[in-house]
């Protein structure tokens, strides 16, 4: 038995060696994701500071679809903090230095003419940080101030990057993608909404103000990004942005979109908010819009 066991040991050795000389290394695909903060996961810890994760909707997509395709390799190349003029020309010390490019659009142009086809898909990301600091929570106690403040000058600023930087971030990247590559950028939920909890009953203009800066906001990157060829997942359907009704069964008195805001992100967190990012259930529901888009 043991002459008959080493002798076939032998022959299967040989045989493997010889029809492995022959198989093919299956080919990696990848997926490159771009973007800000919501890119890369950023949540805040439990003493309320922004660190990045691996549970943005980046991550929870790209593992749905390595499940159909196990060669699949997520690039991921976002940055927190990075706006529409950070993204093109750089300028945000802890993003430059990830980029040995220049910017986080040079860096992903080298990336998608190097590997060409084998980019199966491209996320993007970008926008909403031309507006972050346009919209400050107000609560003096002391001096009467309840609400929150919008400041136009600089929702002005915001909107004129987008509306001038978009259209060149979505030119250059279909012109450095491969035709086969699929590319979806997304459009914004409203954190800001949560600010309304600051506001007193009946006077709500500031909150209601950022509804409409956030549907220009999605308007103009849906339109870039469209223009260009690329497709939109629209994430703020998902939050339910528009829809101001106040459920008859609600537990909380809040319109929907509000409380979809609560749900989704860290914004009505007492522990570790406000924060404008998604928690783990506002991931998924990200991701649920891209997979959606793709199908």
């Amino acid at each position: 038995m043991r002459i008959r066991w080493t002798a076939f040991l032998a022959v299967t050795l040989v045989v493997t060696g010889c029809s492995g000389g022959d198989t093919e290394e299956p080919t990696t695909s990848h997926y490159l994701s771009l973007g800000d903060s919501l890119t890369v996961g950023v949540q805040p810890d439990e003493q309320g500071r922004g660190r990045e994760t691996s549970e943005g909707y980046t991550d929870v997509l790209y593992r749905s679809l390595k499940d159909a395709d196990s060669t699949l390799r997520h690039e991921r190349m976002g940055c927190g903090g990075e706006d529409t003029t950070t993204f093109v020309g750089g300028g945000i010390p802890g993003c430059d230095d990830r980029y040995e490019a220049g910017s986080q659009l040079d860096q992903a142009e080298e990336f998608l003419r190097e590997n060409g086809d084998a980019v199966d898909l491209v996320t993007l990301t970008i926008g909403g940080n031309n507006f972050t600091d346009c919209v400050e929570g107000v609560h003096e106690e002391a001096l009467g101030i309840n609400g929150i403040g919008v400041d136009e000058d600089c929702v002005a600023d915001g909107l004129e990057r987008l509306e001038t930087e978009v259209p060149v971030i979505a030119e250059r990247l279909v012109g450095a993608a491969d035709p086969s590559t699929r590319i979806v950028g997304m459009t914004y939920y409203n954190p800001f909404l949560a600010l309304s909890l600051l506001e007193e009953p009946g006077n709500t203009s500031q909150s209601e103000r950022t509804v409409e800066i956030l549907d220009r906001v999605n308007a103009s990157l849906t339109a870039s990004y469209e223009a260009a060829g690329i497709d939109v997942a629209d994430v703020d359907t998902v939050f339910d942005g528009s829809d101001t009704e106040v459920p008859a069964d609600s537990t909380t008195g809040m319109p929907v979109n509000l409380q979809r805001i609560c749900d989704l992100t860290w914004m009505c967190d007492a522990a570790r908010g406000p924060d404008i990012h998604t928690n783990l259930a506002g991931a998924q529901a990200i991701a649920e819009v891209f997979r959606d888009r793709l199908r």
